[in-house]
């Protein structure tokens, strides 16, 4: 098969309605438009959705869900996964390097799926309580990141040391 000799499928192509042309080709005359109203007319146009001026169906329906702004922020990490990870010290950067978070993940998310036999120390990763109580049966240990909107309420002096 070549590309110059690829033809579409017999029949499965129409010529382009000519109307307006008279009455023997059954689109003469009102050119398939019907007699007069909006849509006879030239420039007879209204929105997609519109239904003559009765409340529309998209807004007849009642609204439904929430779709968030920052779903994606968040990358959920299995357990699992950090047992064959080289690094002892784990922070987002080791996790997007590694490709088990995505590059555009302003947080990561350790949940408890898989088990874990080695030491290992989380920084700036949110665990699950599950998760937190097998790093630590392992021997590791958890520093939680910083909550930035905890620090804006706390007084100036005790605002712990950014992560």
């Amino acid at each position: 098969m070549k590309l110059n000799t690829i033809k579409p499928a017999k029949g499965s192509k129409h010529s382009r309605k000519r109307v307006g042309r008279g009455t023997g080709c059954g689109l003469g005359k009102t050119a398939g438009r019907g007699h007069k109203g909006q849509r006879a007319r030239a420039g007879g146009f209204h929105k997609v959705g519109f239904e003559g001026g009765q409340m529309p169906l998209h807004r007849r329906l009642p609204k439904r869900g929430f779709l968030s702004v920052t779903a994606g922020d968040t990358a959920e990490v299995r357990l699992g996964d950090l047992q064959a990870l080289s690094a002892e010290v784990i922070d987002l950067k080791t996790l997007i390097d590694a490709g088990l978070a995505h590059a555009q993940a302003l947080q990561a998310k350790v949940i408890l799926a898989g088990n874990i036999e080695r030491k290992i120390a989380l920084k700036g990763v949110r665990v699950s309580k599950g998760a937190r109580a097998a790093i630590e049966k392992a021997g590791g240990s958890v520093e939680l990141p910083v909550d930035k909107a905890v620090v804006k309420k706390l007084p100036k002096k005790a605002a712990p040391a950014q992560v």
